[in-house]
C-alpha cells in the first residue's frame, strides 16, 4: 500500500509540475500583432519627420553658406590692400622728397620706381595690361572710341592709338582698351 501511495503521490507531483508550467500564448491575435506592417499613419509620420529634418538641415546649410560668402566678400580685398601698402609707403616718401627736391630727373625716376612697384604687385594678383596699338581691332578686347583715316592700307582696321589701356585679370577682360581704329 505504501508503494501505491508513493506511486500515486509521484504521479500527482508530475501532474502538478506539468500544470504549473506556463502555457505560451499561441492565440491568433498575438501572432497578427507581431507580424503586421506599420500603418499608413506611421509611415506618413516617419516621412514627415524625415522631411522636416532634411528641410531644417538644408536651411542651416544655406545660412552657413551665406555667412561664409558675406565674410569672404568682406575680406576679399584684404590681400590686395596688404600688397599695396608698401607701394603707398613709397609713394608717401616720394611726395615728401618732392617737396624739397628741385631735380626733375630724380622726381621722374621716383615716379617710375613707384609705377614699377605698383605694376609688379598687381601682376602678382593676376592683372595684365593689354597691348593694343598696332594690332587688329578685336571687339572682344577693344572699345573703339573713334575712327581715323588710316595713313596706309596696312593700318586699315587696326588700332592706331590707345588713349586708355585695357586690363586682363586672370585672363578675363576687366576693362576694355579704348582705342582709335584706322578706316
Amino acid at each position: 500500500m505504501t508503494e501505491e501511495l508513493n506511486d500515486n503521490q509521484s504521479q500527482e507531483l508530475e501532474n502538478n509540475e506539468v500544470n504549473e508550467t506556463p502555457i505560451e500564448d499561441t492565440s491568433v491575435e498575438s501572432t497578427v500583432e507581431s507580424t503586421t506592417e506599420p500603418s499608413v499613419e506611421d509611415i506618413v509620420a516617419e516621412w514627415k519627420d524625415k522631411y522636416v529634418r532634411l528641410t531644417a538641415d538644408f536651411e542651416n546649410f544655406r545660412r552657413q553658406r551665406n555667412l561664409e560668402r558675406v565674410e569672404l566678400l568682406k575680406n576679399a580685398s584684404k590681400d590686395v590692400i596688404v600688397g599695396l601698402l608698401p607701394v603707398l609707403d613709397v609713394f608717401e616718401l616720394a611726395m615728401k622728397a618732392n617737396e624739397t627736391s628741385e631735380d626733375i630727373q630724380a622726381v621722374k625716376e621716383g615716379f617710375a620706381l613707384i609705377y614699377v612697384k605698383l605694376m609688379n604687385e598687381l601682376e602678382k594678383k593676376g592683372l595684365k595690361p593689354m597691348e593694343s596699338t598696332g594690332l587688329p581691332f578685336n571687339v572682344d578686347f577693344h572699345e573703339a572710341i573713334t575712327e581715323f583715316p588710316a595713313p596706309t592700307e596696312e593700318q586699315k582696321n587696326t588700332v592706331i592709338d590707345t588713349p586708355e589701356k585695357g586690363y586682363l585679370l586672370n585672363d578675363n577682360v576687366i576693362r576694355y582698351a579704348k582705342v582709335v581704329v584706322g578706316k
